[in-house]
C-alpha cells in the first residue's frame, strides 16, 4: 500500500506546483499587460484612486449647463457602475462633482460611453477626478468588457501624487511631460477589463 500512496503524494505535489506556477504565470501576464494599457506608473494609479470602475456613462451636459453656482464651480457627472473593482458596488448608480477647471484636461466624457475610470476619494469639498487626468480613463469597447481598439497612447512621464486642489487647476496626480517614454501602442482589442482587475486588485494588496 506504501507505493501507491508514495505515487499519489508525488502526483499531488505534482498538481500543487504546476497549479502555483500557472498562477504565477497568469499574474505576470496580468502585470505586463496592465503596463502596456495603463503605462509603467500603473501600481501607483491603482494606489492612488479611491474608487476604481468599469462602468457606464448615464448623463452629461454642456459645460455651462453643467456648471454648479457657489465659489467653487463644479461638473456633475453620472456613471453606472458595471464592474466595481474598489470603492463601489455593482449595479451602483454614481454621481460625481468635479472642479469645472479640471473638466478640460482630460479626455471629455459622454453619455453612453464605457471606459474603465480611476478616481480619486473625494476633497474635502465632495470633489473628485480621475486619477493623472486622461491617464485615469480608459476607453472599453461597446461591450463594456474589453479595452477599445482605439485607446490612444498616452506620455506617463514624471508622477507627482496628491489630490486636486478645489482652488486652483489641480496635478492631477500622474502628471505628463513631453520629452518622457510614452505607452507602447497594442492591440487593445484582446485586452479585457478582467485582466486589467486582476493586476489592480493585486497591485492594491501589495
Amino acid at each position: 500500500m506504501r507505493a501507491p500512496l508514495r505515487g499519489l503524494a508525488v502526483a499531488l505535489a505534482c498538481l500543487l506546483i504546476f497549479c502555483l506556477s500557472s498562477f504565477a504565470y497568469a499574474q505576470q501576464s496580468d502585470q505586463i499587460v496592465a503596463e502596456r494599457i495603463l503605462g509603467p506608473h500603473w501600481k501607483q494609479l491603482s494606489r492612488r484612486a479611491g474608487m476604481i470602475f468599469a462602468g457606464t456613462v448615464l448623463s452629461t451636459t454642456p459645460l455651462a449647463e453643467r456648471a454648479m453656482p457657489g465659489p467653487t464651480p463644479a461638473v456633475e457627472v453620472r456613471f453606472r457602475v458595471d464592474e466595481p473593482i474598489a470603492g463601489v458596488e455593482p449595479g451602483q448608480v454614481l454621481t460625481i462633482h468635479e472642479w469645472a477647471g479640471a473638466w478640460s484636461m482630460h479626455r471629455p466624457m459622454i453619455n453612453g460611453q464605457h471606459i474603465l475610470i480611476f478616481l480619486y476619494p473625494p476633497s474635502r469639498l465632495g470633489l473628485t477626478s480621475p486619477v493623472g487626468g486622461s491617464m485615469g480613463q480608459v476607453a472599453l469597447d461597446p461591450s463594456g468588457k474589453s479595452v477599445s481598439k482605439d485607446l490612444q497612447t498616452q506620455d506617463l512621464q514624471n508622477p507627482v501624487l496628491h489630490k486636486p486642489d478645489a482652488q486652483a487647476p489641480p496635478s492631477i496626480g500622474l502628471r505628463s511631460s513631453s520629452s518622457g517614454p510614452q505607452r507602447t501602442p497594442v492591440d487593445s482589442r484582446s485586452v479585457s477589463v478582467l485582466q486589467l482587475e486582476r493586476a489592480i486588485r493585486s497591485a492594491r494588496e501589495e
